[in-house]
């Protein structure tokens, strides 16, 4: 019993990691933890989420409280603007890890050999949404003039290009642009709250939740983006002596 201990111990820890996906099937996690792509992230306490603004929300949505203030703001912006052409509607608020998984576990057409990698190409799953933070939301636009929710054609319509110009200016920077370094399909529609700066109200519990995925995969646009230095000349100070002309001397006085 004394040498099936720490073999069964080694096992455990020489074994990678694994999360949850549909129907008890596990993936891979990454060391830091994505699963397919996608971070992981808790789930809002009910007591932090509110009803979205009214008339905003296509169906039910909920965002955490500390959103509300720029929303507002940003939604009144975009209805005075004309070059928006339509109305910025909420497509998908706060989402339950829950409700998350029922999202991700449905039937898809092309599923293939991995249903859940074809599945997570489109969705996070369960315990990985940028949604169950409460502080991102899917915009949508009407009238949609022929385009899906959900689709890259989203990103032609002049509502989603007032998005890009103005929606960091309220806190706001999208998570997935195209061509992201954390491989998840871009996303024009998807947005995530970060505050207008660190020090606006309940922007640092934002920062810290998606503080991984501003540090190693860049919003775009984004709020206060970071901007990288290709190299830098060192630069050094000398304490240099006043200047006195040669063959002339300074006259004392008497």
């Amino acid at each position: 019993m004394r040498c099936v201990l720490p073999l069964l111990l080694a096992a455990i820890l020489a074994s990678p990691a694994q999360g949850q996906v549909c129907a008890g099937a596990a993936a891979s996690m990454a060391s830091d933890g994505r699963v397919y792509g996608h971070l992981p992230y808790g789930d809002a306490a009910p007591t932090e989420l509110v009803v979205a603004p009214a008339g905003f929300a296509l169906n039910g949505c909920m965002v955490r409280r500390d959103i509300i203030p720029d929303l507002e703001r940003l939604i009144a912006a975009a209805a005075g603007d004309p070059a928006v052409m339509g109305q910025l509607r909420a497509l998908s608020c706060h989402r339950s890890i829950i409700r998350q998984a029922s999202v991700f576990c449905r039937e898809h057409p092309d599923a293939g050999g991995d249903p859940d990698a074809t599945r997570a190409i489109s969705v996070a799953p369960p315990g990985h949404s940028e949604h169950s933070t409460g502080y991102a939301l899917d915009f949508a636009v009407r009238p949609a003039n022929g385009c899906p929710d959900a689709e890259a054609c989203m990103a032609a319509t002049p509502a989603a290009r007032w998005l890009v110009k103005n929606a960091p200016r309220f806190g706001f920077e999208m998570s997935f642009p195209g061509g992201n370094k954390q491989n998840v399909k871009w996303e024009p529609w998807h947005w995530r709250w970060v505050g207008t700066s660190a020090a606006a109200p309940g922007a640092a519990r934002a920062r810290f939740l998606f503080g991984k995925a501003r540090a190693q995969f860049p919003a775009d646009p984004a709020v206060d983006p970071l901007v990288t230095i290709a190299s830098v000349t060192p630069v050094a100070f000398v304490a240099v002596p006043p200047w006195v002309e040669p063959g002339k001397k300074k006259r004392r006085r008497r």
